[in-house]
C-alpha cells in the first residue's frame, strides 16, 4: 500500500546517518517520493556523492557536538525548515564482555545514539511543533533483549527507546508523531566491520542467513511510516528477516 499524498511541495525531511547505511537509503526512498531532504552525516565527500545523485541536500555536520548542531539547525532554517527529522546517526563499538568494556567504545555509543538524537531533536521541537511534525527513531531490537557482548549497545539503544516513549507522551499535545522503529539483523557495508574491526569478523555476522535485511527493506518501511496520514501514527515497528525469529532465533544454513 502506497499513501498518495502530494509530498513534492509539502514534505521536508532532515536525515542524519546519511552517508551510508540506512541512512543513505532513507535519504534515496524519500527523494525518490519527491521529498526535499537534508541529508546529514560527517563525511563531507560521501554526503556530496549521495546529494549529486539524489538531489538531497548535503549538510556534513557530527550531531553529538553542540556547536555542530546549531549551525545545522540555522542552515536548515535558512532552506525552509522540515516537518519530518530522521534520527538514523549512531552505532556500535566493539564486542566485549562487560568485564573487559573499553570507556571509550561506550563513550562512542552513548555519544552517537543518546546525546546525538537529544540534542538534534530538541534543537528542532520548537520549529516540529509550528508544523506538527514527525519525529522517526531508528533504535535496534538490541533495544528489546539484551545479549552477552551487546552490554554498551544494548544499554545506548534501550536509552534511545525509552527516550522515544517520553518524546511521544510529552509532545503529544503538540500535534507531534513519534515513531520507532527496531530493526533486527541488517546487513550493510560498515555496521558489522564498524563494531567488530575486521572483515572477516562483520562476514561471520551474516554467515549463513539467507537473507538478512538490507538498509533498502528499512528505508522503505521509514518511508512508509512518515508518509501515513498525520493522523496515523505508527508508534514502534519491529523489522527483522524472516530467519529471525528472535534475537537469539536465527536461522544459518550451512
Amino acid at each position: 500500500m502506497t499513501f498518495s499524498q502530494n509530498h513534492e511541495s509539502t514534505r521536508s525531511a532532515l536525515v542524519t546517518g546519511a552517508s551510508s547505511g540506512i541512512g543513505q537509503a532513507t535519504v534515496r526512498a524519500l527523494r525518490e517520493q519527491g521529498w526535499k531532504v537534508f541529508a546529514v552525516a560527517r563525511r563531507a565527500d560521501r554526503l556530496n556523492a549521495l546529494a549529486e545523485e539524489s538531489g538531497a541536500i548535503a549538510l556534513a555536520a557530527d550531531v553529538s557536538v553542540q556547536s555542530d548542531v546549531d549551525a545545522l539547525v540555522v542552515s536548515v532554517a535558512e532552506q525552509g525548515g522540515v516537518d519530518t527529522l530522521v534520527n538514523c546517526a549512531g552505532g556500535a563499538r566493539g564486542s566485549d564482555y562487560w568485564a573487559e568494556a573499553k570507556d571509550e567504545d561506550w563513550e562512542f555509543m552513548w555519544q552517537s545514539n543518546v546525546m546525538g538524537t537529544m540534542r538534534l531533536t530538541r534543537a528542532l521541537l520548537p520549529s516540529l511543533r509550528t508544523t506538527g511534525g514527525t519525529i522517526l527513531n531508528v533504535t535496534s531490537t538490541a533495544a528489546l533483549a539484551s545479549y552477552e557482548g551487546g552490554s554498551g549497545y544494548n544499554a545506548a539503544k534501550s536509552a534511545q527507546r525509552a527516550m522515544s516513549q517520553a518524546l511521544r507522551l510529552e509532545e503529544v499535545e503538540n500535534g507531534i508523531r513519534v515513531i520507532e522503529i527496531l530493526p533486527g539483523l541488517v546487513q550493510t557495508e560498515e555496521f558489522a566491520l564498524r563494531r567488530l574491526g575486521s572483515k572477516e569478523a562483520a562476514e561471520n555476522v551474516y554467515a549463513g542467513v539467507a537473507e538478512p535485511l538490507t538498509a533498502e527493506d528499512v528505508a522503505e518501511v521509514i518511508r512508509y511510516a512518515v508518509s501515513a496520514p498525520a493522523h496515523v501514527n505508527l508508534d514502534e515497528i519491529v523489522i527483522r528477516p524472516q530467519a529471525q525469529a528472535a534475537n537469539h532465533k536465527l536461522i544459518r544454513k550451512g
